[in-house]
């Protein structure tokens, strides 16, 4: 398994900026690794992006050496699984409601001692078997791979003090779409009530020493920058509605 570079800028107090992308292409995801990206989010949850399109993706941010994080398309064990096998440095899991939920995260990412993750031999972040042990590979797995829960409903911000306590979990995201739609103003992140609860909750991650993330366009990531997250992202479709408008604003004047 390559080191995670993109978990140890975090854990060095530096963030890490990084792309969403939903549709199965790989070739986006080689070109985001090579125009600077630390990181590419990958998200099976919102898109049609299946299995082998996924490992091919995954393939694609190796080779352009950025790292992939997986949202899977639920919280179950089992489907964390399948990303994890396909290759993933990590997961941003959805709709982690409590600590409970959160610990069934780390024990689906992890190994034992820290999991219970299944094992099998021969899967291809382990290198398919060859020229690594199993037991190397466990170590290697247990060390570099990023658990990332997302904090996206009203029962999870209650819940708050309880999950940011949670051994094995790296990051605590804040998802200002499903959040704004679970305090009542759907589609409205920008709602004053929905904006003075992700300042709370950013504050709670922070006094408590952990580490936090959310995502959006440039005004959104640099203020969630100022607030302190490092673990940070914008989606593709916003890059492109920015820079058209850039462009066709260029060319129509």
């Amino acid at each position: 398994m390559h080191p995670n570079k993109m978990k140890a800028k975090l854990l060095a107090g530096r963030p890490a900026f990084g792309l969403s992308v939903m549709i199965p292409s790989p070739q986006v995801v080689e070109m985001a690794g090579r125009l600077g990206f630390d990181w590419v989010l990958i998200d099976c949850e919102h898109g049609p992006i299946g299995p082998e399109s996924l490992e091919l993706m995954i393939m694609a941010a190796e080779v352009s050496q950025i790292v992939p994080i997986v949202r899977p398309k639920t919280k179950a064990a089992d489907d964390i699984l399948s990303v994890m096998d396909r290759g993933a440095m990590g997961v941003q899991v959805p709709h982690v409601n409590t600590a409970a939920e959160a610990r069934q995260v780390v024990e689906a990412v992890k190994y034992h001692p820290l999991g219970r993750r299944g094992l099998a031999a021969g899967t291809r972040p382990a290198h398919y078997g060859f020229g690594l042990t199993m037991a190397d590979y466990v170590q290697q797995a247990n060390r570099e791979t990023l658990v990332c829960v997302q904090l996206e409903e009203a029962e999870a911000l209650r819940n708050i003090d309880q999950i940011i306590q949670v051994a094995g979990v790296d990051v605590f995201f804040i998802g200002p779409s499903d959040l704004s739609q679970s305090l009542g103003y759907p589609g409205q992140p920008d709602a004053p009530e929905v904006q003075a609860a992700i300042d709370q909750a950013l504050a709670t991650i922070a006094a408590a020493g952990k580490l936090s993330g959310s995502t959006g366009g440039t005004e959104a990531v640099l203020d969630y920058r100022a607030k302190g997250c490092l673990y940070l992202y914008t989606h593709l479709q916003k890059l492109l509605a920015s820079a058209t408008a850039d462009f066709m604003a260029a060319i129509k004047t």
